[in-house]
């Protein structure tokens, strides 16, 4: 374990900056951890299970032998939004194919109770006006998500072709034949003459490597694979099984946020086993307003989703369309702030001025999430333990209407580890520092996995040109042009976070993605090509401009409590979220790619 820095004394009354860097440090130093990335347990061998689809019955089929000319692998929001835009396009032989029962991706597999998005559904929902759809909700609830995801796939015809419950084993170019290769676990043996890998990144979960976890003897299970067997319920809550069981469940992020509160409802007695808090702001879900539904003109949810990533990453508008947790805490914290600021004292301002000009302000507003805790949770030690010590965006903002209430519960416990995570499990209980929880059932609000290596998470093998591996040339980090191509696998696209600019909200980035992507093939296909690839030296430059727009995410990060968002606080991890995402702003990033297809030279792409 690394040093801690000494906890600084009581907080006073005022800002005080070197009191916060203090205490800020102290929180992150304690929860630093040698293993980063490497303290989670892969769900194999003896984990597998907790990968398995309780959702949907397996059908037997006959394997298939036939060649396609797009094969799309992952069938998430992503690969919905990419195939509809190729359609669009004129491209209509495509094929799908997931693990998955049903189309969804993530929205198919994360069924717990209370499971919401957290991003506007007016701009998280892809498609709505080419389905003529509007959400009920401003934050739309699982299932409705989902059952429009599958209503999206059936628009645009993607069941007809598509392999569900079926896992690609294998993917191999063959050059002389100028196509892919691919296998599955259902013996299907087929070609396609271009795939987009496109696994997502919130799909396959992982579990914490705590002493002892194959020990516990109570029933356990993943929040991405949720029993309602055991639990009873659905969806919308209703746990009645749970009202003679102890529960426990160990995670805090945004799916923790969601499913304690129908936890704490239901179960005799909850343990939420806490590491880090996370910051929680208000919601403030609603029905959708029906007249403003009526008056929305043609083209509103692309406007609308523009202007939130253009407000979030701190460009200048004249008006925040969106205007929620998300944007009003970016106005203060982003470019305008410091436009505000710098009027306010009518000259400009330094470099080290604007840096605690932010930093002040950054505190200001998580100071604000502190208060409310303060205000919602009665007892004064259970509030202290929920509140969060860094900087905002440290980790992903976390909003709900009902989880710190749920601390007044009198059947509710909040178990601070005081950062240093759950000390092991025994057969009936989980210990920290010393005293045993004894329980009948552990959640795993753990997340997925995030930072590991790419085809570790893909779950296969690709083989391009003269046999070279994507395992071997990514060995030490992705290697792309714009995160969609890469050099020696040609007709080979990736859709994801594969180096490319992100949004906070992930349809955005899912959008602009998607929209190369159709231009990449609509332009291979008219054109008569028989491959399509990235240059070596296309992929240099792209190389060169992701490591420099990174440096100074890292140097944020460096200072940051450990996240997914961080590599676990392994900042230089190749494969993670700040080696894998374009550094600067993601608007940066979007326009970039539009002015590259307004180009039409397709410069540092090759076509054969």
């Amino acid at each position: 374990m690394p040093e801690t820095t000494a906890a600084p004394g009581p907080q006073p009354a005022q800002f005080d900056a070197e009191w916060v860097r203090a205490k800020y440090n102290h929180e992150r130093d304690k929860r630093m951890r040698p293993e980063a990335v490497d303290q989670y347990v892969e769900v194999t061998a003896d984990f597998s299970h907790y990968a398995d689809d309780p959702y949907t019955e397996r059908v037997e089929r006959d394997p298939v032998r036939d060649h396609v000319q797009v094969a799309i692998i992952g069938a998430g929001l992503g690969s919905i939004v990419a195939a509809a835009r190729l359609r669009e396009a004129g491209v209509d032989d495509i094929r799908v194919l997931d693990t998955a029962g049903d189309f969804g991706g993530t929205w198919y597999w994360n069924r717990y109770p209370g499971v919401q998005c957290d991003i506007e559904s007016y701009i998280y929902l892809p498609l709505l006006e080419e389905l003529n759809y509007i959400p009920t909700e401003r934050y739309a609830h699982g299932k409705e998500i989902r059952e429009h995801l599958q209503a999206a796939a059936r628009h645009y015809g993607l069941y007809d072709n598509a392999l569900l419950q079926t896992t690609v084993t294998g993917m191999e170019w063959n050059d002389a034949a100028g196509h892919w290769a691919i296998t599955t676990d259902r013996v299907d043996a087929f070609t396609a003459t271009l795939v987009a890998v496109s696994p997502g990144s919130l799909t396959r979960p992982k579990l914490p490597g705590i002493p002892g976890i194959n020990e516990f003897a109570g029933h356990t299970f993943h929040t991405s694979r949720w029993d309602y067997g055991y639990t009873g319920g659905d969806e919308s809550g209703g746990l009645t099984k749970l009202a003679d069981k102890r529960v426990g469940i160990i995670g805090t992020g945004a799916t923790g946020l969601q499913c304690v509160p129908h936890l704490g409802e239901w179960a005799q007695q909850l343990y939420v086993f806490q590491r880090t808090p996370s910051t929680v702001g208000e919601r403030g879900n609603r029905p959708t307003d029906p007249q403003w539904a009526a008056g929305l003109q043609p083209g509103w949810q692309r406007e609308r989703m523009e202007n939130f990533t253009r407000v979030t990453c701190g460009v200048e508008m004249v008006v925040d369309l969106v205007d929620d947790g998300w944007t009003r805490n970016a106005l203060s914290l982003n470019d305008p702030a410091v436009a505000r600021e710098t009027a306010r004292l009518g000259r400009e301002m330094t470099l080290e001025e604007i840096t605690e000009f932010l930093f002040r302000t950054d505190w200001e507003v998580t100071q604000r999430l502190r208060a409310r805790i303060d205000a919602i949770v009665t007892d004064p030690a259970t509030a202290e333990s929920l509140k969060a010590w860094y900087r905002l965006n440290c980790k992903r903002t976390g909003f709900h209407d009902d989880y710190l209430a749920t601390f007044n519960r009198p059947n509710v416990t909040l178990v601070d580890t005081d950062g240093r995570g759950v000390e092991r499990f025994t057969e009936n209980a989980v210990v920290v520092n010393g005293v045993e929880y004894e329980i009948d059932a552990l959640i795993f609000a753990t997340g997925f996995e995030v930072g590991t290596e790419f085809t570790r998470r893909l779950g296969f093998e690709i083989v391009g040109r003269d046999g070279l591996r994507l395992s071997d040339k990514w060995a030490k980090g992705m290697r792309t042009l714009h995160g969609l191509q890469t050099h020696g696998f040609p007709n080979c696209f990736f859709l994801g976070y594969t180096q490319s600019g992100v949004s906070p909200n992930y349809t955005h980035t899912a959008e602009e993605r998607a929209r190369h992507f159709a231009y990449l093939v609509s332009t291979f296909v008219q054109r008569g090509a028989g491959t399509i690839e990235a240059t070596a030296e296309a992929e240099e430059e792209w190389l060169t401009a992701m490591n420099e727009a990174g440096e100074k995410a890292k140097a944020f990060y460096a200072d940051c409590t450990p996240s997914y968002l961080s590599s676990e606080g392994d900042k230089d991890n190749p494969h993670g979220m700040l080696a894998t995402n374009f550094g600067g702003k993601p608007v940066e990033f979007f326009d970039m790619l539009a002015r590259w297809r307004a180009d039409d030279t397709l410069d540092g792409v090759e076509l054969r």
